[in-house]
């Protein structure tokens, strides 16, 4: 016989009692600075966080095996995040510090570029003014050790070099290093200082009237490291520009807008933001009279350039001032607002979209798989819009005009105005297998340190019209890299030869000589930036592109 039910005055004081209790926690919750949710559903995200909060409880005190909890929550709250969109995180207090160095103008070190191959740490060169440069470190050189920690042999990481060899401003680390001709390694102790972390990568003439200036993301002193590049190339004559914002993955938005300016005559709008209510919707107008509002002006982009840099290059093409060279943009169009947590951490929220001035939306579609939207690149090769502009969909429905009537379209990334295809050698397997293994630099500065009394003989000009990498040296190169794990294809070798010859007297050019000559050998494979000197040098050309 079943027990008998209770009284219905029971239950009504048990049902009382526990909307009483949750009042109460939700009271609790509501007030506590930590905890405020919006107005719109409080009950709703208070019951969510007491959930949370009862059901780790439960696994730190009941659960069989011993757990890290922290590490648990750190998972749950990045699946939570996954749910809103691609680009909602959190950001652990560990974790910060490395983060937030990718947008910072400088950082204190020691100066060094290095390559990682074959679990050796080679010096690429030392950054100019640095504490190595002033103590004799040379390209070339192997770094055994750093603050008496063995690295050569020890399978860190690139992360995890550039951490040994940061610390703060006059602390200084031990080196070990071995060089090439001499018979025992060589110790160092270098004093970190203020190292400049230029956003601006390369800045120069490439003929007397053409400038190129590289960014390759917008940190702290993007605008100031840029805005001083083309003064001075305006002091020495440029009159039409090049600006490469290819692999630029963006960073502050107010860096890029206000580089906008410089190019962005009047008060015309560069981007605007709608968010939930009134409170992230923004409106970013040109302010200032510019230093090249005037005057031809190319921007390069490709599949890699995301977020500011698709900011950038919406508003210029939006206004008819630039022509966009290059391929359809990432397509990231959500803007994170950074929350400081009281853990140290720190929670990115999308509180927007961005705009460009016509109204198209740069934000790609995204679902609730993070996954899927991850593959969206590999899903663009496969669908040929890498290799052909006509494989590049757009709903009509998305179609918008710039300043002069053409039209241009939204739904996710900036399209160019000139398609070039990505070079199908660079991306084959056997090549990316080479860079990402570091091979290439590694041949380069072998090749350096046997021949560097011969190169320091040549000037850069010498070096670039007599310097050819020969046959032999390419089948060298192939046997290392099948010792070291690349499957050898003679095929595959054949086809990459041109741009493997170009890139490793690239690589021999930026020991040797420097940035400048690094990226003048490169140009000569650069099929984007041979389409954008032939459109930026016929002016006429290129304004009726911009009216078509």
């Amino acid at each position: 016989m079943p027990p008998p039910s209770p009284a219905p005055a029971r239950v009504g004081r048990l049902r009382l009692a526990g909307l009483l209790f949750l009042a109460m926690a939700s009271g609790a919750l509501l007030n506590n600075q930590l905890f405020r949710p919006s107005s719109d559903n409080p009950e709703g995200t208070a019951r969510g966080y007491l959930r949370f909060k009862e059901i780790l409880s439960y696994v730190d005190r009941d659960y069989a095996d011993t757990v890290d909890t922290e590490a648990l929550a750190d998972y749950a709250v990045a699946q939570m995040l996954e749910k809103l969109d691609p680009h909602s995180v959190y950001i652990p207090a560990r974790d910060r510090a490395n983060t937030d160095a990718f947008l910072q103008g400088d950082y204190d070190g020691v100066g060094i570029e290095f390559n990682l191959a074959r679990d050796t740490m080679t010096v690429v060169a030392p950054l100019s003014g640095g504490p190595a440069e002033l103590a004799g470190v040379q390209p070339g050189d192997q770094i055994l050790s750093l603050g008496g920690r063995r690295v050569s042999g020890a399978r860190l990481s690139n992360a995890q070099l550039q951490q040994l060899l940061r610390g703060p401003k006059g602390s200084t680390v031990a080196v070990e290093l071995k060089r090439r001709g001499a018979a025992r390694p060589i110790s160092l102790t270098l004093a970190r200082s203020r190292i400049s972390n230029n956003s601006v990568e390369a800045a120069y003439l490439i003929d007397p009237e053409t400038g190129y200036i590289k960014v390759n993301r917008f940190a702290a002193s993007t605008y100031d490291d840029f805005h001083q590049a083309l003064l001075e190339l305006r002091q020495h004559g440029l009159s039409r520009l090049i600006l490469d914002l290819r692999g630029n993955p963006g960073g502050y938005l107010d860096r890029a807008t206000k580089l906008a300016d410089e190019f962005i005559a009047g008060s015309r709008k560069i981007v605007y933001t709608e968010g939930k209510g009134d409170q992230y919707d923004t409106q970013t107008y040109a302010r200032t009279t510019g230093e090249f509002e005037e005057g031809s002006l190319v921007v390069l982009v490709d599949e890699g350039s995301a977020s500011a840099a698709e900011v950038l290059a919406g508003a210029l093409q939006d206004h008819d001032r630039a022509l966009l060279v290059g391929r359809r943009t990432f397509g990231k169009g959500l803007v994170q607002q950074p929350i400081p947590l009281s853990d140290g951490g720190e929670l990115r929220l999308t509180i927007a979209r961005y705009y460009t001035p016509s109204g198209r939306s740069i934000q790609k579609p995204y679902g609730a798989s993070y996954a899927e939207y991850s593959r969206d690149l590999a899903e663009r090769e496969k669908r040929g819009e890498l290799a052909s502009a006509d494989s590049n969909r757009f709903a009509k429905a998305l179609r918008y005009r710039t300043d002069h009537g053409r039209p241009v379209y939204g739904g996710g990334g900036i399209m160019p105005d000139i398609f070039v295809p990505r070079d199908s050698l660079a991306h084959s397997s056997y090549f990316t297998q080479l860079q990402g293994k570091g091979l290439l630099r590694a041949f380069a500065l072998t090749f350096y340190q046997q021949h560097k009394a011969e190169l320091e003989g040549l000037r850069f000009e010498q070096f670039n019209s007599t310097f050819r990498i020969d046959d032999q040296q390419l089948a060298t190169l192939a046997a290392q890299a099948t010792r070291d794990g690349v499957k050898a294809e003679p095929g595959a070798a054949r086809r990459c030869a041109p741009l493997l010859r170009n890139h490793l007297k690239a690589y021999i050019a930026r020991s040797a000589y420097g940035l400048v000559p690094y990226y003048t050998v490169l140009r000569e494979n650069d099929r984007e930036l041979q389409r954008a000197l032939t459109a930026v040098s016929d002016s006429t050309v290129m304004l009726a592109l911009l009216k078509k």
